[in-house]
């Protein structure tokens, strides 16, 4: 591998221990992405698609954006929900106002106006920090509510309070059917994912987990917590926003306030804390966990013929979300990534341990 150093181009090798682990990852990617593009809308359903691969597709992308703010910056957040919906009702707004939006342009702006919500909403993160700063983003939750609920403009004017998206279509395609939506979403899920995986990586993502780990010794090795903070808060909350208007377009199609309550701010939360703080992937394990949970918990009884009441399966989702939150936090604070990781390194070295 060629890199440059002194204005001199240099090389560095690696070994096969290094280069076979890479391999292997960037394979397993392309097989999954191969299945997600080809075998997927074969073979699935209208059902799979509407109750378990849109909702996943779009809650991954969220928790993408909320790890970058909460696990990769430590800035903890608890407004995600306020910013979706930020996103949400600024795409509705670009679309019922703007003759000729297109759609893509309009769900990009909503990705904007959140990023400029949540930059107002991240300045408090210069002074404070930890718990004071739950509650700051918190409150931003709470007045986005109260103001996506109670000012007309937000809704059109709209008398019932709840809005619907127009017919969608890109580039002159419909999106119509339920595996044309479903496309379009993986379509903005791995554009994005890839875009924060770099991002990440980089001089930005360092200064981010530098910050993160001790913010005054990276301050003064020369990181700017103000800057830091900040574009954290606005990657952040410009993916939340766009994942906010995917949810209300494609997956809800008319919506109101309640849908971006605070509930989905603290299930977003569980997801990244489940899932694993600081990874990409963590992103993924964590929205396909709190999608499918629920319906094992219901289907589960109905294989082993114990009638369970839908009260009951909600007060058990709870159950095992919060035991399993207590759990990763003290046993595994990085969660399932971090869980899947260390079953790949032994099965590399499976059976010789060595």
């Amino acid at each position: 591998m060629f890199y440059r150093e002194n204005g001199q181009f240099k090389t560095t090798y690696r070994s096969d221990q290094q280069i076979f682990p890479i391999l292997q990852d960037r394979i397993g990617i392309a097989l999954i992405l191969a299945v997600a593009f080809i075998a997927v809308p074969l073979l699935a359903s209208d059902y799979t698609f509407q109750a378990i691969l849109i909702p996943f597709l779009i809650l991954s992308l969220a928790a993408i954006g909320l790890n970058v703010l909460v696990g990769y910056c430590g800035q903890i957040s608890l407004g995600t929900g306020g910013f979706m919906a930020t996103g949400a009702y600024a795409a509705y707004n670009f679309m019922v106002r703007v003759e000729g939006m297109p759609l893509i342009v309009a769900l990009l702006l909503g990705g904007v106006a959140a990023t400029v919500v949540g930059v107002l909403f991240g300045i408090p993160s210069l002074r404070i920090k930890g718990l004071y700063l739950a509650v700051a983003t918190l409150a931003a939750q709470f007045f986005l509510d109260w103001a996506f609920l109670r000012i007309p403009f937000f809704t059109n004017n709209s008398s019932s309070g709840s809005v619907s998206a127009p017919p969608l279509s890109a580039f002159g395609i419909p999106i119509e059917s339920s595996s044309s939506k479903y496309i379009f979403c993986l379509l903005f899920v791995c554009a994005f994912a890839l875009i924060a995986k770099n991002i990440v990586r980089g001089h930005i993502g360092r200064e981010w987990m530098a910050i993160r780990d001790m913010d005054v010794a990276a301050e003064v090795i020369g990181i700017r917590p103000v800057y830091a903070k900040l574009t954290a808060f606005a990657v952040s909350s410009f993916i939340v926003g766009v994942a906010g208007a995917l949810w209300a377009f494609v997956y809800l199609g008319s919506w109101e306030p309640a849908a971006f309550s605070v509930d989905r701010s603290f299930q977003l939360l569980f997801m990244v804390i489940i899932g694993g703080l600081g990874s990409i992937a963590g992103s993924f394990f964590g929205a396909g966990f709190i999608v499918l949970t629920p319906l094992f918990i219901s289907a589960v009884p109905r294989w082993l013929g114990l009638p369970i009441s839908v009260a009951t399966a909600s007060h058990l989702e709870f159950m095992i979300f919060g035991g399993l939150i207590v759990f990763f936090l003290i046993v595994e604070p990085h969660g399932l990534a971090r869980l899947w990781s260390t079953g790949k390194e032994k099965l590399r070295l499976w059976p010789f341990p060595h």
